[in-house]
């Protein structure tokens, strides 16, 4: 047992010494060969610093490559706090503060609190406000002069004035939120002019911690060009930061936070670098080791083309004006807003996607107060895209296509117009704007005849139109990348689900809904994809905001455009072909937009609507052309226009420029100075008053009927 025990110590002895001696021979192989030129520096007297090479970010481009969103380098002005002396900090800063206002720089401040006495909180920016409210652990009822009482106590600001207290008090809050500590720097200003750097440079000794540094700026050569899809890029707050330090994102890093500049961050942002300084004993560099070169990141070419998208936004601009100038009051002079979308047929490209109002993205972030309290107007809503809107007449397509693929109605099938509907007499008895006689589905869409489509609406039944709705894309999710809103079919779901509403679904719903009111809500973007799936007669795209990624310099691709089919309505081609025949109708010499496509020398298809609001009526106008084989589908939206053909002036002006044309079409000779409702189309004077009613069995009860002036 003894000479055992002795084995076993002789053998953990042995193994000890081989494992010392394993550890001194990588020791001295770490020293000698593979660290070995740390160690030379170090006995020469030398240090060696790591510095994180930034990426450049990505450029954003049009389809033709145009730029849209470029780089060029710029001065910063950056507080670095480890020669920044905390008992100077508010002095420095109140310094820095006077100096650029002599310059006529400007700094950040995102202090959500006016500028002067008596404070007051800003206009739009609740979330801010609430950001701010539990920084300070203040109450929900806090006021605005409460909110700048307890900054000037934790920031410890009561030997200045009150106008330096606030000015002070709006950089130290924006500080704190971009996570200002001895490894994070912040950001005081950017891009400021070359002759302010060396005003800076010369007062170093008054601002110790102040450094200039050089970083990529972000710059629009025409930044009126869609900024709500381009979006921009800003700062990392320190709520974000722990779930982007995940992604390798620095503290002082920027990233993307709207449009296409935040949902193709990951394609954007490249993979920072590598650098080794080695510094002398007497702090001079001696030399840099570049050990990972920084990759940029990709160039995005988008499917707009910057052309169409300036004239999108100029025509829907001074059609607007037009309105306001022309128009009467109650008939489109309180235009104020609108969108215009066109899409390629066949691809499912977004050629153009403009919203009015809109704004400037070179100026964006000094503007942005300003921006959000303009409530009304919202320029910075994406009426394009997230906007939703009742269609009115020009749903009447859907009605038309569920009538004839469910063998309700075909072509010759025909209905009474005598300008009221009687079908619910003597309760509901919704009217049309004209005495039509025996109606088809062609010169229904023609005239666009309600009582055609009440009756179709009311036989097809609700589900039979939610489900060719749904079809052909309306209330869907169209897949363009950026988010967009969803709107919704008119149900009896839907009416269930609005809490504003505290009655049961009723048959006359269905003759509203039939129409393009009650529950229908469709943002533009759906509407031209609507119509760009009935002229493709059925085959409805996935629609896409990025025709290619390629690499930065943009020589080779990265992510090709594959055009994606979403669905084929399921419909035969001729009920199709009678739809286009009636659009067709539609722009023809007696049609509805008739003033601005009668005559036009390419084929437009197209449908008016004026669908009724809480307020005025808006103008919904959807085309694509040429009816024949289609390549482009377009869908205007005017807030408050009146009538639908008003926004026909808008896509007239992209087809004529599609198409080759001049202002006037080749063959056009109609005056297009005026809007003017088609001759077929009486006016809504003479329209009787609705019967509101409600009959014994009370299946007809609906809301007052509005009439429609297409």
């Amino acid at each position: 047992m003894k000479m055992f025990t002795l084995r076993i110590r002789r053998w953990l002895l042995v193994t000890l010494f081989v494992v010392v001696l394993g550890i001194f021979v990588a020791r001295l192989m770490s020293i000698q060969i593979v660290n070995a030129e740390t160690y030379a520096n170090m006995l020469n007297g030398q240090a060696i610093s790591t510095q994180t090479v930034k990426a450049t970010r990505g450029e954003i481009v049009d389809r033709n490559g145009k730029p849209l969103a470029v780089n060029r380098m710029g001065n910063d002005v950056v507080l670095d706090r480890a020669y920044l002396p905390p008992e100077r900090q508010n002095e420095v800063i109140m310094e820095l503060l006077y100096l650029f206002e002599r310059l006529g720089e400007r700094w950040t401040d995102n202090l959500p609190v006016t500028s002067a006495e008596p404070y007051q909180y800003k206009q739009g920016q609740d979330a801010e406000i609430e950001r701010m409210k539990k920084l300070l652990d203040a109450q929900p009822y806090a006021t605005a002069e409460d909110a700048v009482y307890w900054l000037v106590k934790r920031y410890k600001l009561e030997g200045f004035t009150p106008e330096e207290q606030r000015k002070i008090a709006g950089v130290r809050y924006e500080m704190e939120q971009r996570g200002y500590t001895w490894n994070v720097p912040y950001t005081f200003a950017t891009d400021i002019d070359i002759s302010s750097v060396i005003q800076i440079k010369e007062r170093s000794y008054m601002l110790p911690g102040v450094t200039i540094t050089e970083s990529g700026v972000r710059i629009h050569p025409n930044s009126s060009i869609a900024p709500h899809i381009i979006g921009t890029i800003g700062p990392i707050y320190a709520e974000e930061y722990q779930e982007l330090k995940l992604k390798g994102y620095a503290m002082d890093d920027r990233v993307g936070n709207a449009g296409i500049e935040k949902r193709f961050e990951d394609q954007l942002r490249g993979i920072n670098g590598k650098r080794e300084i080695h510094i002398d004993a007497g702090g001079a560099v001696v030399r840099e080791v570049e050990n990972e070169p920084p990759v940029p990141g990709n160039t995005l070419m988008l499917t707009l083309d910057n052309e169409y998208q300036l004239l999108g936004q100029e025509a829907l601009e001074r059609q607007i004006d037009w309105l306001r100038q022309n128009a009467l009051s109650g008939q489109g002079k309180e235009a104020a807003a609108g969108a215009v979308v066109a899409v390629k047929c066949k691809t499912g490209e977004v050629l153009l996607a403009a919203t009015f109002p809109s704004y400037d993205l070179n100026t964006f972030s000094q503007d942005y107060s300003e921006l959000l309290a303009m409530t009304e107007e919202r320029p910075l809503f994406n009426r394009a895209i997230q906007g939703v809107y009742a269609p009115g007449s020009t749903f009447k397509p859907t009605v038309g296509l569920a009538g004839l693929a469910n063998g309700v109605i075909d072509e010759s099938a025909m209905v009474s117009c005598q300008r009221v509907y009687t079908y619910y007499a003597p309760g509901y008895q919704p009217g049309c704007l004209g005495y039509h006689g025996g109606i088809n589905v062609v010169n229904a869409l023609r005239v666009s005849c309600n009582i055609f489509f009440y009756d179709t609406g009311r036989r097809v039944g609700i589900d039979n139109i939610e489900s060719m709705a749904i079809q052909l894309g309306l209330g869907q999710a169209t897949g363009i990348e950026i988010p967009e809103a969803l709107g919704q079919i008119s149900t009896p779901a839907a009416k269930k689900a609005d809490p504003n509403n505290n009655e049961d679904w009723f048959a006359g719903d269905v003759l509203q809904s039939s129409i393009g009111q009650m529950y229908n809500w469709y943002t533009p973007l759906q509407m031209a994809n609507y119509a760009a799936t009935i002229g493709n007669r059925g085959t409805r795209m996935k629609l896409t905001i990025l025709h290619e990624v390629r690499d930065y310099a943009m020589n080779n691709v990265v992510v090709p455009l594959k055009p994606e089919v979403e669905a084929v309505v399921d419909a035969p081609p001729e009920a199709f072909e009678t739809i286009v025949k009636g659009m067709v109708a539609a722009s023809g010499y007696s049609g509805t937009a008739a003033r601005y496509f009668g005559g036009y020398p390419v084929t437009v298809a197209s449908k008016t609507g004026t669908p009724e609001t809480a307020n005025l009526p808006n103008s919904v106008f959807i085309c694509f052309a040429p009816a024949e084989d289609p390549e482009l589908a377009i869908a205007v939206v005017i807030e408050k226009g009146w009538h639908g053909y008003t926004g026909a002036p808008v896509a007239k002006e992209i087809f004529d420029k599609w198409f080759g044309l001049d202002k006037s079409g080749a063959s056009q000779t109609k005056d297009t100075s005026q809007p003017s409702p088609s001759p077929d189309v009486s006016t809504p004077a003479q329209n009787p008053a609705p019967e509101t009613s409600t009959p014994a069995d009370d299946t007809s009860q609906s809301p007052a009927e509005s009439f429609f002036h297409d």
